[in-house]
């Protein structure tokens, strides 16, 4: 078994608190995956208290082919962006303008 058969790489993740979201650390070279903890714990404990640390090989990690990747481009996603609601404001002052005439307002209008 040659030296680069033995290491696999592992991705390393931390949160600070219970309630902090996971965040990717580093990357690490390790024979397997207690050796891996092992180490990330090292590295962590000489730096900075943490909550959580999860160590995942990378080779268990599945990325998006390319056709996955361009087909995330074709879905219109407009309605999740704030520009996408512009119109509203103007919508609306239309909105109430129909609904309270001068009439209304001066207490004339259809009851």
């Amino acid at each position: 078994m040659s030296g680069s058969d033995f290491y696999q790489e592992f991705e390393v993740f931390s949160k600070k608190k219970d309630t902090s979201p996971m965040q990717y650390q580093f990357s690490l070279l390790a024979p397997n995956h207690e050796l891996a903890l092992v180490m990330a714990k090292e590295n962590f404990f000489r730096r900075e208290p943490v909550a959580d640390i999860w160590v995942v090989k990378r080779s268990d990690i599945r990325k998006l082919t390319q056709t996955e990747r361009e087909g995330l481009k074709k879905l219109d996603k407009d309605y999740r962006e704030t520009k996408g609601y512009g119109y509203l404001k103007k919508k609306w002052r239309q909105y109430e303008q129909e609904q309270f005439t001068e009439a209304d307002i001066m207490g004339g209008g259809k009851s």
